[in-house]
């Protein structure tokens, strides 16, 4: 701390003494410091994660001032001029502002796999995008994609794959590859001839199950519990026999008897015949399993050539390679990995096989606390080491405000959550350097009126305030609310333009406003979005209710994934969240929201104002 700035921050008494002493230009660790303090994050916690971080590695001489204001952590700073002016600039240029903080972790140079952690609006996707520049910029010239980014779903490459073009334009793009590890996992299915049926989409493969559940008459278990026990258990563990599934561990997943393992791997039995009969069908887990097995087979055999190569001298073997149908190398030099969290084991297992172990082989990004599927992995158990040094955690956030953070961190308060290996990983000490709007909160009696009010929120906001449409989002539970939402906004008297977000994605150019489920908002990010039926019953789905008793471990797994789900939803706003719902406000959600909420019916009177608080959406 500046030993001068103590008697001013002494006479501090009031939130506005407080900011108007963070207006005067104060070094960004001061700031930094002081900020955790009014947070409440324990001193100890400051010293851990924020003072040593800027702990320099070399000598420090206290007498070459030069030296020391070039140094990040002595600029002086009105709020961090480096964040307020990508704010200033547009929303695209603000998606891809990478802090100086972040810059060594995107240009570092490390032994082996890297890893980078930390919660929603740290930047982890930006250093991701950032490193993959890096590593293309260290190419030998070529016309080859050495280079893969992917992440869990297509509707998240597309995005990756427009703001990498924002970053480095198409020369950039022509040394990448760009993919979801699903169409990557089926490029190779097809590259290599195998015929493994159709795939099948989720409702599709849910109906397969309660085809096989009717057919047995196994009703005590569930077409969605069976769906995971597959993807994460049978497929993840390899699992070709019924000793295999009785020994495979279970990692992040409720605790069952021997007997229902059996019986799971009878019902595990009657699916597979199912997709083997004509005609023939196929899951994305099956497809991506087979991808690593045939990726790892082709990593086998360019090790095997390399070592046979190296005890000829290293002479080049024309005739050997020629005969085995290709020069064999490694698909790719590098992988970087957005979202890691959500990727299934055999995605990894497909992937450690791509590229050869080595220096800055994977670099992955991604947090635990977004995890919305049941992919429960542990990198190290598949060949990635990411341990030590080679981990790293991003704690500030750049994007979303103290006060929508504070609001979205209470929503996952208490729960467990590990570290993407065998550690644990926390929030603690994740702060944010903007200040901005508290969070509104809106109750409805019903759900018209609900959507009705939402619709009057968005065209004010973009009214009065100018914020495009395609900067704000509406956020569903499910499918048939995103349906419900888009007809409402669409039609007189809002005339509102909306696109749903689905597995495609949509047009980056489209100027609509984005309604879309949770699971379809991981990885996007806008000005303004609009959480909505967050009521009892809907967030978390009473469906859960038949595990609280009968199998509280899954009660336990079901409610936290659903908790991290609108985690992820709320922390997709950077200037504004609104929290709407209709009767019961959900137990996630303050004790008090009932109480303390606008009344959305108050929007539908004539003689109202627009929002009955118009100042806090400015």
């Amino acid at each position: 701390m500046v030993p001068s700035l103590l008697p001013a921050l002494r006479k501090v008494r009031t939130p506005d003494q407080f900011k108007g002493l963070l207006g005067h230009n104060l070094p960004e660790l001061t700031r930094d410091v002081l900020l955790a303090l009014h947070d409440r994050v324990e001193p100890q916690d400051v010293r851990q994660h924020i003072t040593e971080k800027w702990r320099p590695e070399e000598d420090v001489n206290p007498r070459d001032w030069s030296r020391a204001a070039q140094r990040a952590v002595s600029q002086a700073e009105t709020d961090d001029d480096a964040v307020l002016g990508a704010l200033g600039r547009s929303f695209d240029a603000w998606r891809l502002f990478l802090h100086p903080e972040q810059r060594c972790l995107a240009v570092g140079d490390f032994k082996g796999s890297a890893k980078v952690t930390g919660g929603p609006g740290t930047g982890k996707t930006v250093v991701a995008l950032h490193r993959v520049r890096h590593l293309v910029n260290q190419l030998p010239p070529g016309h080859s994609r050495p280079v893969l980014l992917t992440t869990y779903n297509t509707n998240l490459a597309l995005d990756l794959k427009e703001r990498l073009r924002q970053l480095g334009g198409d020369e950039l793009l022509r040394r990448v590859d760009v993919k979801s590890a699903d169409a990557l996992a089926r490029e190779i299915i097809q590259e290599a001839r195998v015929e493994l049926g159709r795939p099948m989409d989720d409702d599709a493969a849910m109906n397969l199950w309660h085809t096989v559940l009717t057919e047995t008459g196994r009703f005590e278990y569930d077409a969605d519990f069976l769906d995971t026990e597959f993807k994460h258990v049978i497929v993840a563990g390899r699992c070709g026999s019924w000793d295999a599934s009785r020994r495979v561990g279970r990692s992040g997943r409720p605790r069952i008897s021997t007997a229902q393992r059996h019986e799971i791997w009878q019902l595990v039995l009657a699916y597979k015949a199912h997709l083997e009969s004509p005609p023939r069908q196929t899951t994305y887990a099956l497809i991506a399993d087979e991808a690593a097995v045939i990726e790892q087979h082709r990593m086998a055999r360019t090790e095997e050539q390399a070592r046979y190569k190296e005890e000829q001298g290293g002479r080049d073997l024309v005739h050997r390679e020629a005969g085995s149908g290709m020069w064999l190398k490694p698909r790719y030099d590098h992988i970087v990995v957005d979202e890691a969290q959500d990727l299934s084991a055999s995605h990894w297992r497909m992937l450690r096989a791509m590229v050869r172990k080595g220096p800055n082989d994977i670099f992955l990004v991604g947090d635990a606390h977004q995890r919305i599927y049941g992919n429960r992995v542990v990198l190290s158990h598949q060949g990635i080491e990411i341990r030590g040094r080679a981990s790293r955690r991003l704690t500030l956030n750049y994007r979303t405000t103290r006060q929508i953070l504070g609001s979205a961190n209470g929503l996952i308060t208490g729960a467990a959550f590990d570290d993407l290996d065998t550690g644990t990983d926390t929030l603690d000490s994740y702060r944010s350097v903007l200040t901005g709007l508290a969070p509104q909160f809106w109750r409805a009696p019903d759900r018209l009126t609900e959507m009705r009010a939402v619709a009057i929120l968005i065209r004010e906001r973009h009214d009065t305030y100018g914020t495009p449409y395609s900067a704000m989002a509406v956020s569903v539970p499910d499918g048939s609310s995103a349906q419900q939402f888009a007809n409402v906004l669409a039609r007189e008297p809002f005339s509102i333009p909306v696109v749903e977000l689905g597995r495609d994605g949509v047009r980056a150019d489209r100027e609509a406003v984005r309604i879309g489920t949770m699971h379809r908002f991981k990885g996007l990010e806008f000005q303004r979005v609009f959480l909505t039926s967050v009521g009892e019953g809907q967030v978390p789905h009473q469906r859960i209710e038949q595990y609280r008793l009968a199998n509280p471990a899954r009660y336990r797994q079901e409610e936290q994934r659903c908790r991290s789900l609108v985690f992820v939803a709320a922390t997709r706003a950077r200037d504004e969240l609104v929290v709407t719902w209709s009767g019961k406000a959900s137990r996630f959600l303050p004790r008090d929201a009932d109480a303390t909420a606008y009344r959305a019916t108050d929007l539908l009177r004539p003689d109202g104002p627009p929002s009955g608080s118009s100042r806090s959406a400015a």
